[in-house]
């Protein structure tokens, strides 16, 4: 457990580093560099004191010794040098493990103020661990700070989540235990303390005797664990993880380590379009998936059973078809698992009521705050007991012991033990063969899969089977056919559309187009009745023509705000009207009956106004993401070089077709950078081509971490991207720039992300599709070089501002988050009028 003195010490050494390193990111990786630089030499202490010998700090090294740096008599610049020189040395350290060796790769000290260094590195100097258990909490609760992963759709899963999960599943010291998205080894971790905890026998009685003293029997000194050697060590080979993040791998990598585990089982691997680890299963897979896909969908392998290109449904089949024969799950979905209607959503819905799924457990939206307000649920699957069972159970948390605010705060209001409690009787009920009914007050519902499968949707809300459902509104509710009319107007074709028309065409996806004619004067709420963005809520603009694929929503009552309604129905789950799977449609049948509340006029004029706020601080923070682009201002002084003499170019290989196989001959070079290359987002085309044995020499073709490679052909010539992972070779038509001792790779990636360089291999390569550009004219490209301290602090000026405009995600996440909340001010509790007597 995290004591207070511990969380202090680590806000204290991010407070001090805030004003030279902005980022959090940067500020977990340099206090993870120095509690692990401290940690090593403590090791080193505490073997000479047992009158054993250093290891970690020997020989050459003994110099960067933790002691020598704390030296009283150090000066500030020495320290600084000193530190510096150690933490880059740090890898060709022979004595530290290889782990310890790759999280020091790279590392460097982002700022060059004695002052700050010495007040970081006193507070670093606190901490003091007799055992790195307590050390990985303290790492644990310093990751707490990355928060949101949000261009992935990743957010840290809260603690007591994690474990009411673990303790739910109860996983066993003899099962295999996989999580699939890992991030920072959190259920991993968790899963192992369970194990330990249960594996644990009373010292007084392990010794015959049986003091009673009942004020140490909580006392954790008075256990042992009764695991064996030979236990451990199996232990830790059961634990897996999988993330396709390098920077997440290696801090999962460095929290299970100083967890006790020597050698963690963590790897780079994209678990939706790779297939090397598909015939791996596990009897407890744990994880909190990405909510996000990109755009254009995922693209897998052709092994899942359920075909989809959403993440959330690729990650779920994944762990339900890679459980064992007795294995069991708890995965954390986004609500759109639980009732979305296209056919990927049900097809995986039925799969799982039919193969593994016993229980759903309904989050409160606002678990993932401050980092996010998404409304999530947690499947629990068992593929025994789901064969043993005709039901599944519904538990509703309305509250998991925090407050639902931004701030998070402890409050006495928790669901989770009562839902744990409930969910582990019902369990152990399928699998003694029980009756499941429960004979007090419950948050348990108990449907039977038939009635879930009534319609094939197989929705997997449990308010959808509730019986009784009343709600405490403050304000009437009204159906949409008793306060609008609702009608399709005449649609137009194609061809009707016209460049210069004076007027908006709004159809199915928002404006489709102009039209010389207008059939609305007003601005009218639409939402689109059909095809594949049937739901969608749009506002037309007054003048404006609306075809018949959107659906017209018009007030016929005067105390209802046509700004009102539109905020309402876009915040809304319309999913329950949307019929069809093929082909969805919304009809005036089917949504005529949709209630939403009805508040006075001043009430709706005020919500409209707080959103419309909100929506404004949402609209600049886009804004700022859209058009920030980082600028290197050229000094006069600087010398301009061409750019063969700041970075070595090497042009790819032109890899055959035939040169690749489905199954790899060399596990080294698997993944090739495909032709196409680098789109205009920045990001490596990939292909996930095995690679055959080649005779010639390699070596040159294989890209680095933090090579920048860029597009020498195409309509793309010019883009360039970082890479962020090992394996892959350079094909033809891309080249890789890897700077010279006179520049740092950073700063070279910087100068080559600007629009004049991709203007200048536009011009140069001709343009179109047919565009070519050559390494000679790449290298003649005129770059400013100034002295490497000088780019050194470009670069850290760039990084900080790249942190304060990603900063903008977490500020829109922020502000959705509080417009839903405005929004379910208007709505009250559902409750159930059935009323249990005991």
């Amino acid at each position: 457990m995290l004591d207070s003195d511990t969380k202090r010490r680590i806000d204290t050494a991010r407070d001090i580093l805030v004003g030279k390193v902005p980022d959090p990111k940067s500020q977990v990786e340099q206090i993870t560099i120095a509690l692990i630089y401290k940690f090593m030499d403590d090791m080193d202490a505490e073997a000479e004191e047992l009158g054993g010998k250093r290891k970690f700090f020997t020989k050459d090294f003994g110099r960067y010794g933790w002691a020598k740096l704390m030296s009283p008599g150090i000066g500030g610049a020495e320290m600084l040098a000193l530190y510096s020189d150690g933490i880059a040395k740090m890898p060709e350290n022979p004595g530290i493990p290889p782990l310890f060796r790759d999280i020091f790769k790279n590392a460097y000290l982002p700022y060059r103020d004695p002052e700050t260094l010495k007040a970081f590195l006193k507070i670093i100097n606190e901490f003091t661990y007799d055992h790195s258990e307590r050390l990985g909490d303290a790492f644990e609760y310093l990751l707490s700070v990355l928060g949101s992963q949000g261009d992935a759709g990743q957010f840290r899963t809260p603690r007591h989540i994690i474990d009411f999960m673990v303790a739910v599943l109860d996983p066993q010291k003899g099962e295999t235990i996989l999580d699939p998205a890992c991030g920072t080894a959190g259920f991993l971790i968790s899963a192992y303390k369970h194990i330990l905890a249960n594996n644990r026998i009373n010292r007084d009685k392990q010794d015959g005797q049986d003091k009673k003293n009942k004020s140490c029997e909580s006392s954790s000194s008075m256990f042992i664990s009764s695991l064996t050697p030979d236990d451990k060590g199996r232990l830790a080979k059961n634990f897996k993880g999988y993330d396709i993040s390098p920077d997440m791998v290696r801090l999962s990598l460095v929290n299970l380590y100083l967890h006790g585990f020597t050698d963690p089982h963590v790897y780079e691997y994209d678990t939706l379009t790779s297939e090397e680890r598909w015939n791996e299963f596990a009897d407890v897979i744990l994880a909190n998936p990405p909510f996000m896909s990109p755009k254009g969908g995922i693209k897998p392998h052709k092994r899942f059973s359920i075909q989809a290109k959403r993440s959330e449904v690729l990650f779920v089949d994944y762990m339900a078809e890679h459980l064992t024969p007795k294995g069991r799950a708890a995965i954390i979905v986004p609500e759109g698992i639980i009732f979305q209607s296209q056919d990927a959503y049900k097809a995986l819905r039925k799969m799982l009521v039919e193969n593994s799924l016993v229980a759903v457990v309904s989050l409160p939206a606002g678990c993932f705050n401050p980092y996010s307000g998404v409304k999530t649920s947690i499947l629990f699957l068992d593929k025994t007991l789901a064969k043993r069972s005709d039901t599944v159970a519904f538990f509703k948390v309305e509250n998991d012991g925090f407050g639902l605010g931004a701030q998070r705060r402890a409050i006495e209001k928790n669901d989770l033990p009562q839902v744990q409690a409930e969910l582990t009787t019902y369990l152990n009920a399928l699998r003694s063969k029980s009756p499941t009914a429960f004979t007090k007050v419950t948050t348990a519902q108990i449907v039977s899969k038939e009635k879930i499968a009534v319609n094939g949707d197989y929705n997997l809300s449990g308010e959808r089977y509730r019986d009784g459902v009343v709600r405490n509104n403050i304000f009437p509710i009204v159906s949409l056919g008793e306060i609008c009319e609702i009608y399709q107007p005449k649609t137009i074709t194609q061809e009707d559309l016209k460049e210069d028309g004076a007027y908006l065409v709004y159809g199915a996806n928002g404006v489709i187009g102009r039209y010389d004619k207008f059939n609305h004067e007003f601005p009218e709420v639409t939402v689109t009745c059909r095809g594949a963005t049937c739901g969608t809520v749009n506002y037309a603009t007054a003048k404006s023509w609306i075809t018949g694929n959107a659906m017209v929503f018009s007030p016929k009552i005067e105390t209802l705000l046509k700004d009102y309604l539109y905020l309402v129905l876009k915040y809304s789950d319309l999913s329950s009207t949307i019929s069809g799977s093929a082909q969805p449609q919304i009809t005036r049948q089917s949504i005529a009956p949709y209630q939403i509340p009805l508040p006075p006029l001043e009430v709706q004029r005020e919500i409209v106004a707080e959103i419309e706020g909100y929506q404004k601080v949402i609209n600049g923070a886009r804004a700022v993401l859209d058009h920030y682009r980082p600028h290197i201002p050229i000094h006069p002084d600087w010398p301009m070089v061409e750019l063969g003499e700041a970075a070595d170019f090497i042009s790819g290989f032109a890899f055959k077709s035939t040169d690749m196989t489905a199954t790899p001959v060399d596990d080294t070079y698997r993944r090739v950078v495909k032709i196409g290359n680098v789109g205009r987002d920045g990001q490596l085309d990939i292909a996930d081509a095995q690679f055959h044995a080649y005779s010639g020499d390699l070596a040159r073709f294989v890209l680095k971490v933090g090579d920048v490679v860029m597009a020498m052909t195409g309509a793309t010539v010019g883009k360039v991207a970082i890479v962020n992972e090992d394996g892959f070779l350079l094909n033809q038509r891309v080249g890789v720039l890897r700077a010279k001792a006179t520049a740092l790779q950073n700063f070279v990636l910087h100068l080559l992300c600007s629009a004049e360089f991709y203007n200048f291999c536009q011009r140069t390569a001709g343009g179109g599709a047919q565009g070519n550009i050559s390494p000679s004219e790449i290298l003649k490209y005129k770059v400013p070089l100034p002295p490497l301290a000088t780019q050194r602090a470009i670069v850290a000026e760039i990084e900080a501002e790249q942190a304060l405009v990603s900063a903008n995600r977490e500020l829109i996440t922020r502000f959705e988050q509080k417009i839903q909340t405005t929004l379910a001010r208007i709505w009250g509790e559902e409750t159930s009028s059935q009323v249990s007597k005991e």
